[in-house]
């Protein structure tokens, strides 16, 4: 069984790709594709899958999804797969009404090509802002922009002394908050929250609307990784802040849920998740989300394997042996190709799975009465 676990993980998208379909096909998933309009690395079909398993009307879904940050979707997809061949679990959903959606590549671009982001260069993850009006301006980080993406790599010793005189200053957390949290005005630096909706936004909508838009209750577990400890599965609350919705994910999944409201997440306060579409397109459904983060390597070897990306993607000239090297170090910043970790991460996410299907099914219950 634990072969069968790690079989179900891949080493580029399209093999990912390949073994998502496959094991829906074999689960007996209604499947539908949203192609992208351009191609992988390796001149592959790029698309947003989609694979539902229940009913049309279930007034419960649990919408499990990969690779919002592209490179993260190694994990996600192998969970993915995993959960899908995982018999027990969707009897266990089937007889507590709740639908379950898989969400395979939101990023497919990202996934393809071992970025985070999309073909835009947009985080995906803070692309989901109102753009009608005034954009908000990240003065924190356009302070150590140019020192973040250098203009050559390795990074010179002075930009290295900008990043180390803010932390000096501000503090880490400060730091991580300034350069994560997104900003709008450097199309060329990290965690750009884009200019307009990208391409995965757009059918990020489309997908909630076609299967989400009739259900009472809507959960939300979204698959990520690149913070915390290594293998550790953090459960980061998910949705808006309010008390009711944070209530009942901790009741849910445990009163070792996070918040980046509260403090208490690894992860930075920041805006524009994918969660806001859930309220704007399904305003019908009580929902309830987590983003279950896999910690991969210590937070400055991601940062500087993301630094490293950018400065790449706006430098194509690089040497192709520094190519290599960055784009290894991204994918390994995002995903441990180890048995051991691959396992452990499965787990935890059967786990939170299990619970969320118990959730939705306790507070049907509760509606009911």
């Amino acid at each position: 069984m634990n072969e069968r676990i790690v079989d179900g993980f891949a080493q580029s998208y399209g093999e990912a790709r390949s073994k998502f379909l496959a094991a829906a096909e074999l689960a007996g998933l209604e499947l539908h594709a949203h192609r992208h309009p351009l191609r992988g690395a390796d001149g592959e079909e790029l698309a947003l899958d989609v694979g539902r398993l229940g009913a049309p009307d279930a007034q419960a879904v649990l919408v499990i999804s990969s690779a919002c940050h592209g490179v993260e979707g190694f994990c996600g997809s192998g969970i993915q797969v995993a959960l899908l061949a995982d018999r027990e679990l969707q009897q266990a959903a089937a007889h507590a009404g709740v639908a379950l959606l898989f969400v395979h590549g939101l990023n497919p671009w990202g996934f393809s090509w071992w970025r985070r982001t999309t073909q835009e260069n947009v985080d995906l993850n803070r692309n989901f802002v109102p753009f009608h009006g005034p954009l908000p301006v990240n003065a924190d980080y356009l302070e150590l922009a140019h020192a973040l993406v250098p203009t050559s790599w390795p990074p010179p010793p002075a930009a290295e002394q900008v990043l180390d005189s803010f932390i000096a200053r501000r503090g880490m957390r400060a730091f991580q908050e300034a350069i994560s949290r997104g900003q709008h005005d450097d199309e060329q630096g990290l965690f750009f929250a884009g200019s307009g909706p990208t391409w995965s936004h757009i059918t990020w909508r489309h997908v909630l609307q076609d299967h989400a838009r009739h259900c009472r209750r809507l959960a939300l577990i979204d698959l990520h990784t690149g913070l915390g400890e290594s293998g550790h599965g953090e459960r980061i609350f998910a949705a808006r802040d309010a008390a009711a919705p944070l209530a009942r994910a901790r009741a849910w999944w445990g009163d070792a849920v996070t918040s980046i409201y509260d403090g208490t997440s690894t992860s930075a306060r920041l805006s524009g998740m994918i969660f806001e579409a859930i309220y704007e397109e399904c305003p019908q459904a009580e929902y309830t989300g987590i983003a279950l983060e896999y910690g991969t390597l210590p937070l400055t070897q991601v940062m500087r394997a993301l630094r490293a990306d950018q400065w790449l993607e706006n430098h194509p000239e690089a040497p192709a042996a520094l190519r290599r090297s960055i784009k290894r170090a991204t994918r390994d910043a995002f995903y441990t190709d180890t048995p051991a970790w691959k396992l452990r991460v499965v787990e935890q996410a059967r786990q939170a799975v299990r619970q969320a299907v118990q959730g939705l099914a306790d507070t049907g219950a509760v509606a009911a009465d």
